[in-house]
């Protein structure tokens, strides 16, 4: 039947130019107006995003402000997006980021007085499979806890809401009823429109050559129509982001590539709507543009006519496709499973034209399409449309702030800052691209980038790798005569299948030792002739870094309002230098951050010894006030965590010295030799709370000392353990984690971490201001622990991170990260609770607490402080019931 329905629908087709079709007619103007000698900003890019900037921008007050487009305005892949506005996301700035612009389109028609066809359509997403609704029960959970209406809803609701849709597959759905459509061409010229009456200047037909830098601060922009001077300059070209950042003359990567992206086009039903149901998006209107209607008359959903359908969209995740209303008739297309990259070089095309269709490439799509919706197959198809879509290496957005120097909200998930050099590999984007459209728990591609010295030897002992900032990191060690390939495939909302794996390593780190590879954290060096490093640190750091030499203390760098920038340790290995190490993912954002602190006309030296190349500022969409501060690569450090009571057994034959606490105290840095290694940097701290070693080791040593310790860790019992052991040791010991726990909006105070300011040490520092404030109103939010208490670990749903909490019945917050303890034997969550300022211990000791995992609540215990108490109560207890 399907090669039957090809052919039809390609005999179907009519000589139509999508121009013809959709895209909004404009008369082109005779008189071309110069450019203005200088601006504030310059934005390269007229679609929706250039458009969204420079709307922005003038209503925070920003006015002398220049777009530019190198064609017409919406004229390039904004006129082929589909429009839609949903707020169904697994992240939650972004959740917020479309509830804000689920608002603003909805009265920006008023504001600006252009029609931008907003629809409160709703969205309607299936599932196949008992995960799926799994997934989706997660998902309301959140939007919840947002205050979105959301619901799941039964097959035979699904039936009713659209009477088109195949639902004998499916075992539930979520409704999202106040998502919306919009059109997006017209929503570019309504902000436009705006800008525009604010004092905006735009250009189209201009295209930008490269910007202009001098001494690290943007300067200006060439273009061919001459050059303009500028302060700030917005990368918004979309799929020609990449190539104008590698053009400029400071090179910046831009971490986006584009896939060809399919969608068919029918006309309409024929059989026209019930009279009172929503109207249907007019022929005579742009592409996706809708004639405003009366609302749906009470209870017309349930008996409405199986020949027509409403208006919400439908999305099937694991059928990888989507179906919506348009023109009265459908837009219908979806992700492939081996999508088409585009567009690898050069910006070779003004206004991007219709591609190419590829009807054998869209057949599995149009086979999913079809079961669940076969009625398809009688409308008449009017063109296959094929457009450019561009992507992320994560496939979330790319985000920055401008007017106040610093965003409302946690927005870490999407700082171009989360990514490094090597995702900007044009190969690496080239191949990434082809799979970031399915939702995976690993990518597969652009792996084994970056890896250990150590990273073979642990492959062969049964390594399972997981990928963080193109690093290889061990997830746990699989044991001889274990299924690796079943490990592999076990993606389960419940009790996984390492979880007897995982144990016994966390076990072994308690009673034995463990080693872990922890060579990806981020490590810098920063040093001056003079006392510059300590004086710069102590204004950058919240605690006292003017220690003794060797002792090495926990500290966060905070910004204005006393958040965490970064989360890290310092060492004191001489007078005038220092040692950081920081998270993983900190790379390039402490790199940034560090270089704009520090006085251009200083002598100090920052060396990044986490690898052979830095990340480096210059990935920021916007080049300002970048520092010449001078930088070095030094030498490269492998870092080995061994943890546990035999760990200075083990440390004390290798070097020949006594590692007990009173020849080695807890939080102290020497440099030892460790075999037949020199020059190995040991640490008396584990990151987890557990005894134990940090061992910083010169690369060309790492398989050495890790080889010496594991033949002499044989008769202490020594193993190999992984990050997921290292998650339930830290979290149980309530240990706070940058990018997870803390954040730019969390502060010390409201994290339990007082003591590691110290607001009497002589030196003024960023954020100290802030956290006096708090000290004397109080905290609206704080840190808090969970144990769940009714959770069974075998037949419940695992917690994660994202879930609701309740007290006495009300959110007063989410979690942040959770683990399994095995000390315990229950699950751990870290979260906030939020409420009337200030939130005291009294407030939250009083509580009752809750944690919602997809829909289902359990009950939890909070503590303010670690636990470790309770383990000796918990095995007093178990000695008592077995009779000791």
């Amino acid at each position: 039947m399907h090669a039957r329905l090809l052919a039809d629908f390609r005999s179907h087709i009519r000589w139509r130019g999508w121009r013809c079709v959709c895209a909004q007619q404009r008369s082109a103007s005779t008189e071309v107006q110069p450019l203005p000698p200088r601006a504030q900003v310059v934005i390269c890019g007229g679609g929706i995003m250039g458009a969204s900037v420079a709307y922005h921008l003038t209503k925070l007050g920003w006015h002398d402000i220049l777009l530019l487009e190198q064609g017409r305005l919406g004229a390039g892949s904004t006129r082929f997006c589909a429009g839609a506005v949903s707020t169904v996301k697994h992240i939650s700035i972004e959740t917020e980021m479309a509830e804000y612009s689920n608002k603003l389109y909805q009265q920006l028609e008023a504001e600006t007085g252009v029609p931008t066809g907003y629809t409160r359509a709703g969205t309607i997403l299936l599932a196949q499979t008992q995960d799926r609704l799994i997934s989706l029960r997660r998902i309301v959970s959140r939007l919840r806890m947002k205050g979105i209406p959301c619901e799941i809803i039964t097959p035979k609701r699904v039936g009713e809401l659209h009477p088109l849709i195949n639902i004998h597959d499916l075992v539930g759905a979520m409704y999202v009823p106040e998502d919306a459509v919009v059109s997006t061409s017209d929503v570019t010229l309504a902000m436009v429109t705006a800008a525009r009456s604010k004092g905006a200047q735009v250009h189209e037909l201009t295209t930008v050559n490269h910007v202009l830098v001098e001494k690290g601060h943007v300067s200006g922009v060439d273009t061919d129509r001459g050059q303009v001077e500028c302060e700030y300059f917005v990368n918004c070209a979309g799929q020609w982001a990449y190539e104008l950042g590698l053009s400029n003359e400071e090179p910046v990567s831009i971490p986006l590539h584009a896939c060809e992206h399919f969608y068919l086009l029918t006309r309409p039903l024929a059989t026209p709507l019930r009279e009172g149901t929503p109207s249907m998006y007019s022929p005579h209107r742009s592409f996706l543009t809708q004639v405003r209607s009366s609302a749906v008359p009470s209870g017309i959903i349930g008996n409405i006519s199986h020949s027509c359908f409403l208006s919400s969209a439908v999305v099937d995740p694991d059928g990888r496709i989507y179906i919506r209303n348009w023109q009265g008739g459908i837009l219908s297309g979806g992700f492939e499973k081996n999508p088409k990259p585009i567009f690898t070089e050069g910006r070779n095309q003004l206004e991007i034209q219709n591609l190419q269709e590829d009807w054998d490439h869209f057949e599995p799509l149009l086979s999913a399409l079809l079961r669940r919706m076969p009625s398809l197959e009688a409308l008449e198809i009017l063109r296959l449309v094929n457009c450019p879509e561009s992507f992320t290496p994560d496939m979330r957005f790319l985000a920055e702030w401008m007017v106040h120097g610093y965003p409302q909200d946690n927005v870490w998930p999407l700082d171009i800052k989360r990514f490094g050099a090597l995702q900007s590999s044009r190969t690496f984007l080239r191949h990434r691209v082809m799979e970031v459209m399915l939702p995976r728990w690993d990518f597969q591609t652009g792996r084994q980038l970056r890896t250990s010295p150590l990273y073979d030897r642990l492959d062969t002992q049964g390594a399972r790798w997981m990928e963080k900032h193109g690093f290889e990191r061990a997830k746990y060690f699989v044991p001889p005569g274990k299924d690796l390939l079943a490990l592999d495939q076990s993606k389960t909302f419940y009790k996984p299948d390492w979880f007897d794996i995982v144990g016994s390593e966390v076990k072994c780190c308690k009673e034995a030792v463990c080693v872990i590879d922890m060579s990806s954290f981020t490590k810098f060096e920063i040093s001056s002739p003079g006392d510059q490093a300590l004086d710069i640190l102590q204004y950058l750091f919240s605690n006292d870094l003017d220690v003794p030499v060797g002792h090495i203390v926990h500290t966060g760098m905070l910004n204005e309002r006393g958040g965490y920038e970064n989360d890290c340790s310092m060492v004191r290995l001489n007078k005038r230098r220092f040692f950081m190490i920081s998270p993983t993912d900190q790379q390039v954002h402490c790199w940034s951050w560090l270089k704009q602190h520090m006085p251009s006309d200083s002598d100090l030296l920052l060396e990044d010894v986490t690898w052979k190349y830095t990340g480096d500022a210059t990935y920021l969409h916007v080049l300002r006030d970048l520092t010449s501060a001078s930088i070095h690569h030094g030498s490269c450090f492998a870092a080995l965590n061994l943890i546990g009571p035999r760990a200075m057994d083990v440390l004390s034959e290798l070097s020949y010295t006594p590692m007990t606490p009173d020849h080695f105290p807890s939080m102290f840095c020497k440099e030892m030799s460790v075999g037949y290694a020199n020059g190995i940097r040991v640490m008396s701290m584990t990151h987890t709370g557990e005894p134990g070693f940090t061992l910083y080791i010169p690369i060309e040593y790492a398989l050495h000392v890790y080889n010496e310790i594991i033949s002499v860790g044989q008769k202490y019992g020594i193993r190999n353990a992984g990050y997921y052991a290292l998650r339930s040791l830290r979290i149980e010991k309530f240990f706070a984690f940058w990018g997870q726990d803390l954040d730019a909006f969390t502060t010390p105070m409201e994290c339990g971490r007082e003591f590691r300011v110290k607001l009497d040490k002589g030196y003024d520092f960023i954020g100290r201001d802030a956290l006096l404030q708090q000290r004397e109103e109080g905290i609206s939010k704080r840190f808090t622990m969970f144990i769940l208490e009714d959770h069974d670990t075998d037949l419940d749903l695992w917690p994660w991170w994202g879930e609701p909490i309740y007290r006495n019945g009300e959110l007063v917050g989410k979690t942040t990260s959770s683990a399994y303890s095995y000390t315990l034997g229950r699950h751990v969550c870290l979260g906030f609770i939020n409420g009337q300022n200030p939130v005291t211990p009294e407030f939250i000791n009083r509580g009752q607490y809750e944690i919602e995992i997809a829909g289902q609540r359990f009950q939890a215990k909070a503590k303010l402080y670690p636990f470790s108490s309770l383990f000796t109560q918990r095995r007093r207890k178990e000695d008592l019931e077995m009779g000791y």
